[in-house]
């Protein structure tokens, strides 16, 4: 195995700090990376300057390769004082290190080394991981810095520089990539040769004895204060008590039980029967030509598991594993059976039996158990020939044989040859995703075949099945266009950015000049908004041409452009609001993750029956979850209305403000009698919750059942309750909270933003890619299931929506017209104390205004810490009374789920385009009375109403005579005193300002 290392590519710094007195500096690179250290040559009076030297790190423990950091200083080296002072440094993860093929140049800020350091420019560096034995590692500098006490003029001090520059690309077998757990795949496994493995292994402990889960009733916790944002009873959620691996959740603390702790302590420990079927010898011939197609069936009371079948194979291997849940074992006897596979009826060979009160217990990490030979012996109980390897132990869902291994809660009892791979767990990585910039400048030599005409020139973009295209140009030979276009790419590339100049030479007619083919693997990538060069590419024509008319051909048609791959963005895949990673896609921008998130799956309880087997209703159900880049699929339990899933999966945090979305469905690809569906069928919906970090205290066990709540063109309705176990763990709280005065998105977004039109057609061309490329995996992750997950429809017209929109809008006010009213009642005198008090406080705060914004800071810090006893304890789910939901007209609800384009009848669009024309009618009404007040304000100045004006600018210079004279005090306790005079004092007529205003002209009699 080829040993890995790190090579830094010190390229240049820029604007750097003046350090010597002349107002220049003499800079060098000094880099410290897993206790080794290299420096670069001095750069001699020089702000800007530029080295481009390698050096290559050896990496003593590939293991621990995200919890190292590189760290680049760069000193001023004096060589009349013999010293050097510190003009700044970047530290950058090990999590940021990326394969040759994927680096790119990156210009680091500096930073500080204290408080009082005084550092500016950037620093700029290729960092990437490489494996190629040619390239060795660079000498180290000695343990004694020699800059410390000698002049840097030294040539003792700066050793010779090894460079290795390899024009060839590296292949990578794997990578350090972000941290992904998941409760099937033990800790200490072997890695495989050439694969880099980010985070040692933890030690892990078990615990042998299960724990079975009493019934504790859930209570009912209410999630909204307000009286308008209360549910049913049964909508709520439902906090619970269960025993899991580690003890008991009691008020989201674990009390520990009496023995050790389990990796796997957010699910409940459920005990498992396994049989490895490795392979078999020596087995006799059945048939009347000798041969022998045999399958092991395995039997465990009314269980059985089959392996597949081999033809005419004596020796056959298999090493298939099989798993019964202890607690639905009604036997206390295994059979192991050899059958030979026959058209009619399956013959007999052998068969092995074993007591179950006699099978040992395995628990990781202990090493798995060994298989052994077993003598086959013959319904009577006498030897036959044959044997037959098995390996047969208890263990639980921690064991690594779990994922792989048949199950018997995910087959139906009387017909066991239902398993597919599409009803297995699985953890998926969706790829990563890139956006295409293509900027198309002009084109030179435009040949026309009719040219008699001006051309209507415009090019075509594709890549896979996104088209974009330019305005036409009319301009001869050289149109001009200087357009961008984007467009979204996932990693591995297949597609190749297709360009063509066409021609419009009629309607719904056009000509292709030219095209070019540019695969997206040799585009240049980018981290931040630097300057692409352009390139010119000769177009290629789209028909054949014979030999002498390309020689007649002098000059060629060419197409001058700029294209590049953007990585300093976030590729939005999912909806804005319910984002799950907003981490830019170069991974040398990532930072180190802040935390983790661990979520048990335990069940789900009182599911609606989503199909009818054997006349009675039933469901195949089972759960994904998504979080950033990992996808995670439960295995799918048929035949249950209770499914219980116990699977624990595990996500490194990189921002607070993120979303966990976990899906419940139906697998609709298991026909009736349990064999596989033609694979048409969507898989059913049941329901889904979203769980925001933010909301969730740092170390604390959420246990709760959520109710799965769906909108049907029915109305709303509960399709059972999903049991959950959520903890989110910080690995900084410091970080943390730094994350909270970070910009949401990546820095390229504010620097070089998109529309919002472009990013929901990049969202929407996203989401296609990904649910592309995980149904192409296996199992497949199906197309339905990645767009309810990340909510493609979330964008479409909802008269629903928008009805719950401004409810949510004037519920935000809602404080402020409790105030306005309030005030009103302080105005009216209904209770003369609490006016008196507010006129007393009135006046203190007019002659002491210092304490004004002391007196509202205070006053929100003891609202604050009043709060604070009323504070949200549970997580935030799906509210039917926020959503709109209970009240909604059924045809509205049928509008909602409608198609678009649309597939109702003219009738039914009709009168439901005059119901938005008359709601449009009343937006169009505010918004005019809106403009109206701001036209009317500008009106006192413009003299279109002379008379107004004058009026105005008179009183304007009287007051402002007026306020020259008399204090800003008395005028505010004045205008205080006469707003909230009393009633006996006021006249039931619009006051005069009033009248005034409203007399103003406005543009409404401009309009049409």
């Amino acid at each position: 195995m080829a040993q890995y290392k790190l090579g830094v590519e010190v390229v240049g710094a820029h604007d750097l700090m003046p350090k010597d007195g002349h107002g220049s500096a003499s800079a060098c690179v000094e880099l410290q990376f897993d206790g080794q250290k290299f420096r670069t040559s001095v750069k001699e009076r020089d702000l800007n300057p530029v080295w481009n030297e390698q050096f290559y790190f050896a990496i003593s423990d590939p293991f621990n390769l995200p919890n190292m950091h590189l760290e680049a200083s760069i000193y001023n080296n004096n060589k009349e004082l013999h010293s050097r002072s510190f003009l700044g440094k970047v530290r950058i993860a090990g999590t940021s290190f990326v394969p040759l093929s994927d680096a790119v140049v990156m210009h680091y800020p500096l930073e500080k080394r204290g408080l009082f350091s005084r550092v500016k420019g950037e620093l700029g560096l290729k960092v990437f991981l490489t494996n190629d034995p040619s390239i060795k590692a660079s000498n180290p500098l000695p343990a004694m810095d020699p800059l410390s006490n000698q002049p840097p003029g030294n040539p003792n001090a700066v050793p010779l520089v090894h460079e290795h520059k390899s024009q060839a690309r590296h292949t990578f077998h794997s990578i350090p990539k972000e941290v992904h757990h998941h409760n099937y795949h033990p800790q200490n496994n072997p890695l495989p040769p050439g694969t880099i493995n980010d985070q040692a292994p933890p030690f892990v402990q078990y615990a042998t004895d299960p724990m079975k889960a009493q019934p504790v009733p859930p209570r009912i916790v209410r999630m909204y204060s307000s009286a308008s944002s209360q549910q049913p009873p049964e909508y709520a959620l439902k906090e619970t008590n269960p025993f899991l691996g580690g003890g008991q959740v009691v008020g989201g603390r674990v009390i520990r039980a009496d023995k050790p702790a389990s990796t796997y302590d957010l699910v409940e420990q459920m005990q498992y029967l396994f049989v490895r079927v490795v392979k078999a010898k020596d087995l006799p011939a059945m048939d009347v030509s000798g041969s022998l197609d045999p399958f092991v069936e395995v039997r465990v009371g009314n269980y059985r598991g089959k392996t597949r079948h081999f033809e005419k194979k004596q020796n056959p291997e298999w090493n298939e594993v099989f798993a019964f849940s202890r607690d639905r074992m009604q036997t206390s006897v295994l059979e192991v059976l050899v059958k030979d596979k026959d058209l009619v009826k399956d013959d007999f060979v052998g068969i092995v039996r074993f007591d179950l009160n006699d099978v040992p217990t395995r628990v990781p990490p202990d090493s798995p158990l060994a298989p052994e030979w077993y003598r086959l012996v013959d319904k009577k109980g006498d030897k036959a020939k044959g044997e037959l390897m098995l390996a047969v132990w208890m263990g639980t869902q921690a064991d690594e044989a779990f994922p792989d291994a048949w199950h018997s809660d995910a087959a139906a009892p009387a017909d066991a040859t239902v398993i597919g791979a599409h009803i297995r767990s699985k953890v998926y990585h969706a790829p990563r995703l890139w956006y295409v910039r293509v900027n198309i400048i002009e084109a030179q030599d435009i040949i026309m075949h009719d040219k008699t005409r001006f051309p209507d020139v415009y090019v075509k973009a594709q890549i896979g099945n996104q088209f974009m295209r330019t305005r036409t140009s009319q301009a001869r030979p050289n149109p001009f266009w200087n357009e961008d276009l984007m467009f979204v790419a996932a990693e591995p590339f297949e597609d190749h950015l297709i360009l063509s100049v066409e021609d419009r030479v009629g309607p719904n007619k056009d000509e292709i000049l030219g095209r070019v083919i540019i695969p997206l693997a040799s585009i240049e990538r980018r981290a931040d908004d630097r300057i692409i060069h352009g390139r010119w590419f000769n177009l290629e024509k789209a028909v054949a041409i014979d030999v002498d008319q390309m020689k007649r051909e002098k000059f060629a048609t060419r197409l001058h452009i700029r294209v590049c791959l953007d990585g300093g963005y976030h590729v939005l895949d999912e909806s804005t609001h319910y984002s799950s990673d907003l981490r830019p896609t170069a991974k040398q921008l990532w930072k180190p993750s802040i935390g983790l998130l661990e979520l048990g799956i335990l069940g789900a309880e009182g599911l609606h029956p989503m199909k009818t087997r054997e006349g009675k209703g039933t469901s195949d159900t089972y759960c994904v979850a998504k979080y950033g880049h990992k996808w995670v699929r439960t295995r799918t339990i048929i035949d249950s209305l209770g499914p219980k899933f116990n699977e624990q999966y595990t996500w490194e945090v990189y921002d607070p403000a993120t979303v966990l979305t976990v899906g419940v469905f139906d697998n609709c690809q298991i026909g009736d009698k349990g064999k596989e569906g033609n694979g048409n069928n969507r898989d059913a919906k049941v329901g889904k919750v979203r769980i925001r970090l933010s909301t969730l205290e740092t170390g604390r066990v959420y246990t709760h059942r959520y109710p799965l709540l769906v909108l049907h063109p029915s109305g709303v309705k509960k399709m059972g309750e999903l049991h959950l176990a959520i903890r989110f763990s910080s690995t900084s709280l410091i970080n943390m909270l730094y994350q909270y005065s970070r910009p949401l998105l990546p820095k390229m977004h504010y620097v070089r933003p998109l529309t919002v039109m472009q990013l929901d057609l990049l969202r929407h061309q996203a989401v296609q890619i990904v649910a592309a490329r995980l149904g192409r995996m296996e199992p497949p992750l199906r197309r339905e299931v990645v767009e309810y997950m990340s909510d493609v429809d979330a964008h479409l017209w909802s008269m629903r929506r928008s009805k719950a929109n401004f409810f949510r809008l004037m519920s935000v006010f809602s404080g402020l017209f409790a105030v306005g009213r309030w005030f009103a009642d302080v105005c009216a005198w209904r209770n003369p104390i609490t006016t008196v008090l507010v006129h007393v406080l009135f006046l203190m705060l007019v002659c002491f205004p210092e304490l004004i914004l002391p007196t509202v800071f205070l006053y929100m810090f003891l609202i604050g810490i009043w709060n604070y006893r009323y504070r949200p304890r549970y997580p935030p789910h799906m509210n039917t009374k926020i959503s709109h939901a209970e009240a909604v007209h059924p045809d509205e609800l049928d509008e909602e789920f409608d198609t678009f384009p649309t597939s109702k009848s003219a009738e039914l669009v009709r009168m439901r385009y005059d119901r938005l024309r008359s709601v449009a009618g009343r937006i169009q009404t505010v918004v005019g009375d809106i403009a109206t007040q701001g036209e009317r304000i500008q009106a006192l100045l413009s003299w279109r109403d002379p008379r107004a004006t004058a009026i105005f600018v008179l009183f304007c210079l009287v007051a402002a005579v007026a306020l020259y004279v008399t204090p800003l005090q008395v005028l505010v306790a004045i205008s205080g005193i006469f707003v909230m005079r009393h009633p006996r004092f006021r006249h039931r007529l619009p006051s005069a300002p009033v009248n005034f205003f409203r007399r103003l002209p406005a543009r409404t009699d401009s309009m049409l």
